[in-house]
């Protein structure tokens, strides 16, 4: 890795839901992808209730239950972008997804308050998981990513500036458990290269495995 700054590292743009297990997956080997490439993550928040609210009929009793349970979450953390800066949300994701997921409470409010807390943002927060107060912007924020791919995918999206200027933008990678080092680096390369190709639209397999925490 250079010793280039911050400021000279190239944007990455990545929209998560906090609730989802495999976003959460890919926002840690982004982590590690910051420590081996020159690149630093902008943080952005999309919503699974938003993506299916006008095809809930077509899911799983199961799933749209979670997906009521979704809104809490995401509007916490677009309120605590909205009055406290951009910086937060990515501090945040990591406090709420470690409770959501590594411990395995999932997105109950004592999590998130505890999220709240731990990053230094003032409890009150809590109040917005059952307030529209900042839906436009939540909107706003999902569109954002959304256009970028298409409506046929979910959570995470990333986006990176293209050789030609233009950005790169793709769903996933959907992997677990997140690689590490010089192997998260690998499949950064792995993953540019495929995504940059004109015409390139779709590698996937079954998945035969949950997300690994560990």
């Amino acid at each position: 890795m250079s010793e280039n700054t911050a400021t000279d590292r190239t944007p990455v743009d990545f929209w998560f839901d906090p609730v989802c297990p495999w976003a959460w997956m890919t926002s840690r080997w982004m982590l590690e992808v910051e420590k081996v490439r020159d690149v630093e993550v902008r943080w952005h928040v999309m919503s699974l209730s938003v993506l299916n609210e006008d095809r809930l009929d077509q899911v799983p009793e199961e799933y749209r239950e979670g997906l009521k349970l979704a809104w809490g979450p995401v509007r916490v953390v677009i309120a605590a972008q909205q009055k406290h800066g951009d910086a937060v949300v990515g501090p945040l994701y990591t406090a709420l997804g470690r409770r959501f997921h590594n411990e395995g409470r999932g997105p109950v409010k004592e999590a998130v308050a505890e999220a709240l807390e731990e990053v230094g943002l003032p409890a009150d927060l809590i109040e917005y998981a059952d307030s529209d107060a900042y839906d436009t912007e939540l909107r706003a924020s999902h569109q954002e990513g959304i256009d970028k791919v298409g409506q046929d995918v979910g959570t995470p999206v990333i986006a990176v500036p293209g050789a030609d200027g233009e950005q790169i933008a793709f769903f996933g990678p959907v992997v677990t458990p997140a690689p590490t080092g010089e192997a998260a680096a690998r499949l950064w390369d792995g993953t540019l290269l495929v995504a940059s190709t004109p015409g390139f639209y779709e590698i996937k397999r079954t998945r035969t495995a949950d997300p690994s925490f560990e």
